[in-house]
């Protein structure tokens, strides 16, 4: 029976994800190293001029493919903070059959999938040839970069747990 009135509970009791390895501390000179990566690839997209809702794009479409919780919901707060709309942010699992993005933001998204899900694609010509048409040589070889970069922080992150997000507010 409604009687009108909502509740909702005063406290959500949320399921831990327990840490597998605390892979920093453990491989430190390894975590440097990727992170040392991460630098280059935000430095060659730098050089390359390509804008940061494009890589936050690339970084989430990759870490919703690889499932790295930590990472999907970073990138996804750095995507807002860069300018995306939220409509834009959701979409970006389904971008393929969303109308919410651009040819050049598409051929980026086919790229990243295509890269991340390398062992089954062989990244064909086809996508390479996407991504040549709608980015120059430059700016394909540090999307590239990033989506290695991503694709390694991913790695680590879904294979040791070792960082976890937190809730906000609800």
């Amino acid at each position: 029976m409604n009687t009108g009135t909502t509740t909702t509970p005063a406290t959500r009791t949320y399921v831990p994800i327990p840490r597998r390895l605390d892979f920093d501390a453990l491989a430190p000179v390894f975590s440097r190293a990727v992170s040392a990566l991460d630098d280059g690839a935000t430095a060659e997209l730098d050089r390359a001029g390509i804008d940061a809702q494009l890589r936050e794009f690339v970084r989430l479409r990759a870490s919703q493919l690889n499932g790295c919780a930590y990472c999907v919901d970073v990138h996804t707060a750095a995507a807002r903070d860069a300018g995306a709309t939220d409509q834009r942010v959701h979409a970006v699992a389904i971008w393929e059959d969303s109308p919410f993005f651009t040819a050049r933001e598409r051929a980026a998204l086919a790229l990243t999938e295509s890269v991340t899900r390398l062992s089954e694609t062989h990244v064909p010509s086809s996508v390479v040839t996407g991504a040549l048409a709608e980015f120059s040589e430059e700016e394909t070889a540090a999307l590239i970069a990033l989506v290695i970069a991503i694709n390694t922080w991913n790695a680590i992150g879904v294979a040791t747990r070792c960082w976890s997000p937190q809730p906000k507010g609800d």
